[in-house]
């Protein structure tokens, strides 16, 4: 919901925008996600997510080291780089929007979760060839934050984080 409903909004901005996964139901690997963003030579990629774990909020991560998956080492030196310098802006353009909505969990190395902890970095970043992050847009196994994002004003709201972060983003890069 929240990314169909990011999609009109930026392009409604005049963004172009490419799902990888434009439906529910449809399974898309990480791997086929990043290749998707790599074929569109996209100027980011955000990873929308839900959380579980013990604190509520949201955060942000990005890859922070090469990690090895399927026989595969990346993201590339100049990936990481991007993704950290993407991170900030995005960061800070959510965090305006969801002041006294969210609790800011903060920006973190892909190698601060579960998966990039053993990878090195979570597979989609490792097959991504444009910047990545990846966006815990609230934890689920938070009573209130599972009220917020299932709700039509939590949900509108995130769009509108998300929208700010990227619109920081692109100023930053002088996109």
């Amino acid at each position: 919901m929240i990314a169909l409903k990011l999609k009109q909004t930026l392009i409604d901005r005049g963004a172009k925008v490419v799902l990888t996964k434009p439906a529910e139901n449809q399974k898309v690997t990480n791997r086929r996600r990043a290749e998707i963003a790599n074929e569109n030579n996209s100027a980011i990629m955000i990873r929308l997510h839900c959380d579980a774990a013990a604190h509520d909020g949201f955060s942000l991560y990005y890859p922070d080291r090469q990690g090895t998956r399927y026989g595969v080492t990346g993201p590339a030196q100049s990936v990481i780089a991007a993704s950290k310098a993407a991170a900030p802006p995005m960061y800070q353009g959510m965090k305006s929007v969801l002041r006294g909505h969210l609790t800011p969990r903060g920006v973190h190395g892909d190698s601060a979760t579960y998966i990039g902890s053993k990878q090195g970095a979570l597979t989609g970043s490792i097959f991504s060839q444009v910047p990545v992050l990846t966006i815990e847009m609230c934890t689920l196994t938070i009573a209130s934050d599972e009220q917020f994002i299932k709700s039509a004003n939590g949900q509108k709201l995130m769009v509108q984080a998300l929208a700010q972060g990227l619109e920081n983003f692109l100023a930053e890069a002088g996109s």
